[in-house]
């Protein structure tokens, strides 16, 4: 009994750590949220992967839709003047930007934990099973990045492609190569970022919540 009662302790204390990190980040000027003139790029991502590959699919969603609710403030209180992309409540804005908003985010925490057990399931009796880990939190790191960008880019394609051309004063018959561009200019440096941050962190992580849970059941998801 003692032994279930740290471990939900534990684990609300490290949900509570994770969503302190996302909202720290958002709304610390140029640190979570970097203007980039008419967008925003972002690293609050990172935070969302690393706890969905440490505490699972389900609280890494629930970080997911922390980082969408700030991501639903921002823009509604401080918009650019794509900002109706993510925001219901900007001039412009539907339903369609909280699915936006939302879904992409909550996947990020979703996607990296099943990437990262499918890998290490696969290179489990490799050699040099340190090296083919850090590969596989990498991989899941990218991979978790690349679907919040695709999938928003897509999205906002599909739901506001006239609207967002429109903003971007383009021609509605070159949006799919400015969505391209964006993905490209914003969407791969961010994905690669989250790689090399997810494995470095991750690393040192999983080793001390490992050692670390011997007295309270076991907090890292395996």
């Amino acid at each position: 009994m003692k032994t279930s009662m740290k471990t939900q302790t534990l684990s609300l204390v490290q949900m509570a750590l994770f969503s302190a990190i996302i909202v720290v980040m958002a709304f610390t000027p140029f640190l979570g949220y970097i203007p980039l003139g008419v967008t925003r790029a972002t690293i609050i991502h990172v935070p969302v992967i690393i706890g969905s590959i440490l505490l699972g699919p389900k609280k890494g969603a629930f970080l997911g839709g922390v980082f969408g609710l700030t991501s639903l403030i921002i823009n509604t209180f401080t918009p650019t003047i794509t900002s109706f992309t993510f925001s219901p409540f900007y001039a412009g804005g539907n339903m369609c930007s909280l699915v936006i908003c939302f879904v992409p985010r909550i996947l990020i925490g979703i996607v990296p934990y099943f990437v990262y057990k499918s890998l290490s399931a696969l290179f489990k009796q490799a050699k040099k099973k340190g090296l083919w880990d850090t590969l596989s939190l990498g991989v899941a790191g990218l991979l978790g990045s690349l679907v919040n960008t695709g999938l928003v880019m897509s999205l906002i394609y599909v739901c506001f492609g006239k609207s967002y051309a429109a903003a971007k004063e383009v021609s509605y018959d070159v949006l799919y190569k400015v969505i391209l561009s964006v993905v490209a200019v914003n969407g791969i440096p961010e994905a690669i970022v989250a790689a090399i941050l997810t494995a470095v962190i991750c690393k040192v992580l999983i080793r001390f919540l490992r050692s670390s849970s011997a007295g309270a059941g076991t907090t890292v998801q395996k």
